[in-house]
């Protein structure tokens, strides 16, 4: 095999590979004699089948399995003689005909380029400062995330038949929707129940109800969005001919030993009890979620080396991606929605390299800590991301048994964690008390 540097680019190297066809000719052999002993073929005795007999048959079927081992071994063998520490796949050019290589008449000729991971000496987390914000939760706090259950749990009461209804009452109505005067499918409802101000109906709907009392019979007009689940009525104009039934005023739920029952508890305190403890829960994970955006904040500024440009794009892409779905189904924040592409992709290409950044940082930050990440732990993660699909819980772990990438997507963010956990551990944390608007108070994105 013969290895020859083309070029060098920065971080991205290009090499010329080139395995003789002589070469491959002894490897094509000793893979038919290795295969012989279990090859059947009608006319032979199993096992007995010659050398030749199988090289007619199968060398160049046997030939193109071996190219891609040749190629892959060739290529680790290129990047470990060169101490190259792969920032991402090597991108593999193949420069022989194929056909003639499989048929033993060409050599094996590729050109391999592969980025480097930059070297860099990652911060001393012993150096760093950090202010933990936290939280402790009061008795008011508590009432109120009841109070929330309860929000959950009104009921609604048969109002006088002069009574109109109003924003947050619920009226009870037939309905039959049309578009150009014909009922579509899944337009037309008996009795349905719907509170006006919900949200729950067409943009529009609700507020045409507004006002209306038992007895009424009003068409009202609205014009499904754009999209729409149902494709062949997205932006039409449709009439719903609705008759109302009843109008029914909002009933707050009691919150008493009664109401909490409902969730499965003995009694109101059992349930105080219980929410302060989810809620407890989430200020810590408020907590834990600042301080590491903190944590990574400090270590983006810490460091400034090249990075990899296929890791930026491909992660750039994925972004992007990303973006344009959000945009072509107008679910894009308002800020973003008032940007062109051009600003977008500027300030979305610099989330990419912030990421790709901390990503290099937090890998170097673990190996030099020699951090690793046990099967367990992949056993674990594996098992809670099946339990998100019910009754499919067995084709899921099948799935990353069988997907070292999907694996890999596993353990990144457990890595992450465990790197982010030493940070904290060797650096100087100071605890700060905070209201609970600063704890939630959104941070700046870049």
């Amino acid at each position: 095999m013969v290895i020859k540097e083309l070029k060098k680019e920065g971080l991205s190297h290009t090499y010329a590979v080139t395995v003789p066809k002589e070469d491959l000719a002894v490897k094509l052999e000793a893979k038919i004699k290795e295969m012989q002993p279990q090859v059947t073929l009608k006319g032979f005795r199993p096992g007995k089948v010659p050398v030749g007999h199988i090289r007619k048959m199968f060398g160049q079927s046997i030939m193109k399995d071996l190219v891609e081992e040749i190629v892959n071994e060739t290529s680790q063998k290129a990047i470990n003689d060169n101490k190259i520490r792969p920032a991402g796949q090597p991108k593999i050019d193949l420069r022989a005909n194929g056909e003639d290589v499989t048929k033993g008449d060409a050599d094996l000729e590729y050109q391999l380029t592969v980025e480097s991971i930059p070297e860099f000496d990652p911060v001393d987390p012993a150096t760093l400062k950090f202010t933990r914000l936290k939280h402790k939760a009061d008795d008011k706090e508590i009432d109120a995330e009841v109070a929330k259950l309860a929000e959950g749990q009104k009921s609604y009461k048969k109002k006088a038949k002069t009574a109109k209804a109003k924003k947050g009452d619920a009226v009870l109505i037939d309905f039959v929707g049309s578009v150009d005067g014909v009922p579509f499918d899944g337009g037309a409802m008996e009795g349905h129940q719907l509170v006006l101000g919900s949200g729950s109906f067409i943009p529009g709907f609700e507020e045409e109800l507004v006002g209306v009392k038992a007895g009424d019979e009003k068409d009202v007009k609205v014009t499904f969005p754009e999209p729409y689940q149902a494709a062949d009525l997205a932006g039409k104009d449709a009439i719903f001919a609705t008759k109302v039934i009843e109008v029914q005023g909002e009933v707050d739920a009691v919150i008493d030993d009664e109401f909490a029952q409902k969730f499965g508890v003995a009694d109101l305190e059992a349930l105080k009890a219980a929410v302060k403890t989810q809620y407890e829960g989430q200020l810590e994970m408020q907590t834990r979620m600042k301080l590491k955006r903190a944590i990574l904040d400090e270590l983006d500024k810490k460091h400034k080396f090249e990075l990899p440009p296929l890791m930026v794009e491909a992660e750039f892409g994925n972004i992007w991606s990303q973006v344009q779905a959000e945009k072509e189904a107008g679910q894009l924040d308002e800020d973003d929605a008032k940007k062109t592409d051009k600003a977008l992709e500027k300030d979305y290409r610099k989330i990419a390299e912030r990421r790709v950044r901390l990503g290099l940082v937090l890998a170097e930050m673990g190996q030099k800590q020699e951090i690793q990440i046990s099967n367990e732990e992949i056993q674990q993660a594996m098992i809670a991301e099946a339990r998100q699909y019910p009754g499919q819980e067995q084709q899921v772990i099948e799935f990353y048994q069988k997907n070292p990438q999907a694996i890999a997507q596993l353990r990144a963010p457990i890595y992450e964690e465990k790197v982010v956990d030493l940070i904290i551990e060797k650096a100087k944390v100071t605890d700060k008390k905070v209201d609970k608007d600063t704890l939630f108070e959104e941070d700046a994105m870049i």
